[in-house]
């Protein structure tokens, strides 16, 4: 069995709206709470964060898939949206969106390209530890050079 350690050290000052700072490797930046839950909004916060997570190893997952699967994939961006609910003062964090675009150079590739689309979203570690925590959805579009087909 092979293990991965990441190490993440975090600094705070002390109370709810003061501004702390965290370094992970090359992550490096500060840490408060958004402006949309009455912090200052400096930096970014463990939202962004679980949401940054979630939309890179989906989209590096999805690469990945594509890529031994020998789909040439001209181009992949993707935006992703997450929902926190808050009912009586509890905050949720329910539900992220990832909203993947992929962009093939041929028409041939299409039905892997949504197959793998959907798969990448069930394989990703980040997914996986979510699952069951909160919901993940994928709503895909695939491109064929210049050629929108959804």
């Amino acid at each position: 069995m092979t293990e991965h350690l990441f190490h993440l050290k975090a600094n705070w000052p002390g109370g709810r709206n003061d501004v702390g700072d965290i370094h992970s490797g090359n992550l490096q930046t500060n840490i408060s709470i958004p402006t949309e839950m009455d912090g200052p909004g400096i930096g970014t916060n463990p939202d962004e964060m679980l949401l940054g997570a979630a939309a890179t190893c989906y989209i590096i997952t999805l690469a990945a898939m594509m890529e031994r699967s020998k789909v040439n994939t001209e181009n992949l961006e993707m935006n992703s949206t997450a929902i926190v609910d808050v009912t009586n003062g509890v905050f949720t964090y329910r539900k992220i969106i990832h909203r993947p675009i992929i962009v093939i150079t041929d028409e041939k590739d299409r039905l892997v390209s949504e197959k793998l689309a959907i798969k990448a979203e069930q394989s990703c570690m980040i997914s996986k530890a979510l699952r069951g925590n909160v919901d993940i959805e994928v709503e895909y579009s695939i491109n064929i050079t210049d050629k929108s087909i959804s």
